[in-house]
């Protein structure tokens, strides 16, 4: 299975996180140091299968928002290193739970922790790791830090039930898709770059600005990472082309082609994702469909939609390098399917 859905082509090729990744550097080098220590335990698989997934190569954005959100603002202590540490744990316990959840094999390329050391572990060790997150929360000594990073950890677990409550059922609306990612994605990203103006004491407009900013990322993020599903290159994806149609999720391409679909394509779409018919015909015709209604142009449409309110959330902030940076990561999460 090779079929792959070329995009509309992007009008810039250029935006790139490099600036962030500059920008944080010497940041991050401590971030990464820490992770390596609060990922430490006495019962050895712990650190193995905490590893296997923080070493895999993600680019870690996430802590990276939380530092430039910071340093935005004028921040010179260290407690944005915890937090930006906080955030990267809580990340990665979520891709670990989601991928028992999800069943998943490959992850950024390579074998799942839960394919090499069992769902139990992964479950665990993800536990694991919120627990880190939290003690450095804590140390962190800013209770307005700890009440938004705590509530986002409900609220991404509350999303996570609700794709439950909605997996495999073709009369999932855009709306309550749109709660799912709201919830699982774009809560964290929020959260991460919310607690950035909180320990600089950026007043509550510069908390509002980065959190919309935030939300909005995310929810453009995943919005792309859904087209990309069957819009992009496995080796790219670090999963296979697909891979949600197999898992019959439902996702926003998946939503339109239904809705815009004949009554035997929606029959289709029903026993493709309510029934389990994924073979490799099935996911060739789901292709076709989408292509024939035009739902990744329109996935990436709505992905724009909130790249633009995410770029709109840091317009009243003064102009800086890092709030430079800031926005050519919205470009970056936008164009990467292109």
């Amino acid at each position: 299975m090779g079929v792959v859905i070329p995009l509309e082509e992007g009008k810039n090729k250029l935006a790139s996180i490099k600036p962030l990744v500059d920008l944080t550097k010497a940041d991050m080098e401590r971030v990464n140091q820490l992770i390596l220590s609060k990922a430490g335990s006495d019962v050895q698989m712990i650190p193995e299968v905490a590893n296997h997934l923080i070493s895999s190569g993600g680019k870690r954005l996430r802590p990276m928002l939380t530092l430039a959100a910071a340093a935005m603002f004028g921040y010179e202590g260290d407690n944005h290193i915890k937090l930006a540490t906080s955030v990267e744990f809580m990340h990665t316990a979520t891709l670990l739970h989601d991928d028992v959840v999800d069943e998943s094999d490959l992850r950024r390329g390579k074998s799942t922790a839960r394919i090499i050391w069992g769902n139990q572990a992964s479950v665990l060790v993800g536990d694991f790791l919120l627990g880190q997150a939290f003690r450095m929360m804590v140390d962190a000594g800013s209770l307005d830090a700890l009440d938004v990073l705590s509530a986002a950890a409900c609220v991404i677990a509350e999303g996570e039930v609700l794709q439950l409550s909605v997996a495999k059922n073709m009369e999932t609306t855009e709306d309550d898709y749109l709660s799912v990612i709201r919830a699982k994605t774009a809560a964290l990203f929020a959260a991460a770059a919310e607690v950035g103006p909180i320990i600089a004491s950026g007043g509550k407009a510069g908390r509002n600005a980065l959190k919309s900013y935030g939300m909005n990322l995310g929810l453009a993020f995943q919005l792309v990472d859904d087209a990309l599903d069957y819009g992009g290159k496995a080796a790219e994806l670090g999963k296979n082309v697909g891979d949600d149609f197999r898992e019959g999720k439902i996702t926003l391409p998946v939503i339109l082609a239904y809705r815009r679909g004949t009554g035997e394509e929606r029959a289709f779409w029903r026993d493709a994702i309510e029934g389990g018919s994924n073979s490799d015909a099935n996911l060739e015709k789901a292709l076709r469909l989408i292509t024939k209604y035009g739902t990744l142009n329109d996935t990436m449409a709505r992905a724009v939609h909130y790249g633009t309110i995410a770029r709109d959330a840091l317009a009243p902030l003064p102009d800086s390098t890092w709030k430079s940076s800031l926005l050519d990561v919205i470009d970056f999460c936008i164009e990467r399917l292109n």
